[in-house]
C-alpha cells in the first residue's frame, strides 16, 4: 500500500506486541499448494461430538435422558459415526456407553466413538465400557504442541512419543477378543501448533502399530484445538499431512476445528479442499470457549452449492429445539440457517427485492409450465429456500410486517417498561397482526398493552373454567442445594396438594405440575425490572414446552419469584385447548 492517508485510524493502546503471529510459532514446510484450486464436490464424513466435546463445555452436563434424546436425534438426521462419551470422565459418561451397548438398538450403519487420554487406568476404564458394542472407534488423544509438552506434560518429544505408543499398544491389547468391529483414532491435540515432522512421526508409527489397511483404516484427526491463524495456514498444514502420511489409502484424514478466531467453518471447508475426508464438530457450534466448528452450517453451505450434504436437516426447527433442550443453550436469532430471524428482512429495500424475486420465480414457472419447486433457487437476499429446512414462507412473505416488530417492542418498552425477548416479539407480532387484520384500525400504545396483558399475562392469574390455578404455594431451599416447591392446585375440579423437588424453584414447579398430568419443560427464561425504582414490578418471560407445544407465558409482580411462577402458569394455560382469546 503506497498511500494510506485515507486511513485515519489511530494506533490503539492494546499490547499487541505480546503476541507472536502463527508463522513464528510453527513452520509449515509446504510449497506449491494445490488446495486453492480445489472444489468441494462431495460431503466428507460428518462426526458430531456434541455428546462428548460439546457436553464438556456445558455448565450443566447432560444427564442420561438428555444424552439419549440427543443421540436419537443425531441418528434420525443421518449421522453414521457419533462420538458419544468420554467414559473415564464420569459415571454418567460410562453409564451412557453401557446403556448403548446393552440396549441393542444402535442401527446397523451407525458406529459410536469413545474418547480416552493416553493414561493406562483411563484406557482400561474406556475399554471396559465398550464391551458388547457392535461397531466402535476408540479415540486416543495426547497434547503434542511444544508449549503443552513443556508447561503441562514435562516431556520431550521422544518421551511423549513413547507414552503415546504405549497407550496405543494398550488399546490394541485391550480390544483383542472384543468380537465387534473395532477401529482406532488418534488426535495429536493442538496439532496446529505442533511441528509437522513430529506429527508425521507419531501418526505414521500408530498407522503401523495398529496395522491399518484400506479395509480397516486408522483415523488421524488433526485438531485446531486453539485457533491461532488464518484458515489458509490450517489448510496448508492439512495438505502437508495429506501429501506425506504413510499408507495414505489406509488413513482417514480427519479435522476438528475450534472457533477461537470465528473462522472455524472456513478452516473446515479449506481443510476438506486440502485433503481432509472427515470433519468433527457440533450442531450449531457448541463447544469450549467460542465453540467447535458448526456442522449444520457446514452441511447447509454445501447444500446451497448444489452438493448433497448426506444428512437431513429438513426439520431445522425440530433439530434446534432438541439441541436447545439438551444443551440448555439457546441458538442465536442470527445463527446461519437456523436462527429465528435468519430469513427475515427488516429493511424496506430488502423486503421489496424479496417480493419481486418471488414474483419473478412464479412468472418463470408459469412461462415454462413447471412448478416453482423445480426451478433453480434464485431469490434476492435468500441464499436458501426456507422450505428446504421445513419452514413455511410466513416469515418471508410477512416480511412487510417485520419492520413493525421493532415498533411494537419499542411501544411496549416505552409504555410498560417491558423488554421482550426476540422470539416473544415475533410471537406477539403475530397476535397484533391478527388484531389489525380484524379491526383495520391503528393500534394505540394503550390498546397494544391491553392486548399483551390479555394474551400473555392474564392466563397466569385467570380463574376461567378448567384453567390451572395455584390456590396456595411456597418454595423452600433444601440442604442438598435443591428446592422444594409445594402448592394447592386446581384444574377445574377438586384442589390437590402437590410438590416437586428440583435444582431450582421453577424446575420444582414443573415437577409438581407433572403430578396433575401436565408435562412442562422450561426451554427459555428471561426476567427484568420494569423500571429503575425500588417499587418496580418484575417481568418474567417463560417459553415452555407444554404437552409437546412450545408456548410463551408472562408474569408481572413486585416479587421476582411470583412473576416467574405466574409466567409458567400462563404458558400452561395458554397451551390449553380453550385458551383466552386476544382482542381489544
Amino acid at each position: 500500500m503506497s498511500d494510506s492517508s485515507w486511513n485515519r485510524q489511530r494506533p490503539s493502546a492494546m499490547p499487541s506486541h505480546r503476541y507472536r503471529p502463527a508463522h513464528e510459532r510453527v513452520d509449515v514446510p509446504l510449497t506449491e499448494r494445490t488446495w486453492p484450486d480445489a472444489r468441494i464436490t462431495a460431503a466428507p464424513l460428518w462426526v458430531p461430538v456434541d455428546l462428548r466435546d460439546g457436553n464438556q463445555a456445558l455448565v450443566e452436563p447432560m444427564d442420561l435422558s438428555r444424552k439419549r434424546q440427543f443421540f436419537d436425534r443425531l441418528v434420525s438426521i443421518g449421522y453414521t459415526e457419533i462420538e458419544v462419551a468420554y467414559p473415564s470422565a464420569s459415571q454418567i459418561e460410562y453409564d451412557f456407553v453401557r446403556e448403548l451397548a446393552t440396549a441393542g438398538d444402535i442401527p446397523d450403519d451407525v458406529t459410536v466413538v469413545v474418547f480416552t487420554p493416553a493414561r493406562a487406568e483411563l484406557i482400561d476404564r474406556t475399554i471396559a465400557s465398550i464391551a458388547g458394542l457392535p461397531r466402535v472407534v476408540v479415540h486416543l488423544y495426547a497434547a503434542t504442541a511444544p508449549l503443552w509438552r513443556d508447561a503441562v506434560l514435562g516431556l520431550d518429544r521422544d518421551a511423549l512419543h513413547a507414552r503415546i505408543r504405549d497407550a496405543a499398544e494398550r488399546i490394541a491389547r485391550g480390544v483383542d477378543g472384543h468380537g465387534g468391529d473395532v477401529r482406532f483414532e488418534f488426535s495429536p491435540e493442538v496439532f496446529n501448533l505442533t511441528e509437522p515432522d513430529f506429527v508425521l512421526e507419531v501418526c505414521n508409527s500408530l498407522t503401523e502399530l495398529w496395522d491399518a489397511d484400506p479395509g480397516r483404516p486408522v483415523i488421524h484427526n488433526l485438531p485446531a484445538t486453539v485457533e491461532v491463524s488464518t484458515p489458509n495456514v490450517y489448510a496448508d498444514q492439512i495438505e502437508y499431512m495429506h501429501r506425506n502420511l504413510e499408507r495414505r489409502d489406509s488413513v482417514i484424514l480427519s479435522v476438528h476445528p475450534h472457533n477461537d478466531r470465528g473462522t472455524g467453518v472456513a478452516c473446515a471447508e479449506l481443510a476438506v479442499m486440502a485433503g481432509a475426508q472427515r470433519v468433527e464438530g457440533c450442531l450449531f457450534g457448541n463447544g469450549e470457549r467460542t465453540g467447535n466448528v458448526d456442522l449444520v452450517t457446514l452441511a447447509l453451505n454445501l447444500h446451497t452449492q448444489g452438493v448433497d450434504p448426506r444428512i437431513d436437516l429438513s426439520d431445522i426447527d425440530g433439530i434446534r429445539r432438541t439441541v436447545e433442550h439438551c444443551n440448555r443453550i439457546s441458538v442465536h436469532e442470527r445463527h446461519p440457517y437456523a436462527g429465528d430471524l435468519v430469513h427475515t428482512a427488516f429493511s424496506g429495500t430488502h423486503q421489496d427485492a424479496i417480493k419481486k424475486g418471488f414474483a419473478r420465480q412464479a412468472a418463470l414457472a408459469a412461462a415454462r409450465g413447471t412448478s416453482e419447486a423445480d426451478l433453480p433457487w434464485e431469490i434476492p437476499y435468500l441464499p436458501i429456500d426456507p422450505a428446504d429446512l421445513g419452514r413455511d414462507y410466513e416469515a418471508v412473505i410477512r416480511v412487510n410486517s417485520q419492520s413493525g416488530k421493532g415498533g411494537i417492542a419499542y411501544l411496549l418498552q416505552s409504555h410498560a417498561g417491558l423488554v421482550l425477548p426476540r422470539r416473544l416479539q415475533i410471537d406477539f407480532a403475530a397476535v397484533v397482526q391478527r388484531i389489525a387484520d380484524r379491526t383495520g384500525l391503528e393500534i394505540s400504545p394503550a390498546e397494544l398493552w391491553k392486548a399483551f396483558q390479555r394474551e400473555y399475562v392474564e392466563p397466569g392469574t385467570t380463574s376461567r373454567q378448567g384453567a390451572v390455578q395455584l390456590c396456595d404455594w411456597g418454595t423452600w431451599p433444601l440442604r442438598d442445594g435443591r428446592h422444594l416447591f409445594a402448592a394447592q392446585v386446581s384444574t377445574g375440579g377438586p384442589v390437590r396438594a402437590v410438590e416437586g423437588t428440583a435444582a431450582g424453584p421453577l424446575a420444582g414447579l414443573a415437577v409438581a405440575l407433572g403430578a396433575v398430568g401436565i408435562d412442562v419443560d422450561i426451554l427459555d427464561f428471561h426476567q427484568q425490572a420494569t423500571s429503575p425504582t425500588r417499587d418496580s414490578r418484575a417481568a418474567a418471560y417463560a417459553l415452555c414446552r407444554v404437552d409437546g407445544s412450545d408456548v410463551w407465558g408472562v408474569g408481572l409482580d413486585t416479587s421476582v419469584l411470583t412473576a416467574s411462577v405466574h409466567a409458567v402458569i400462563s404458558a400452561v394455560n395458554r397451551a390449553a385447548p380453550e385458551k383466552p382469546g386476544s382482542g381489544l
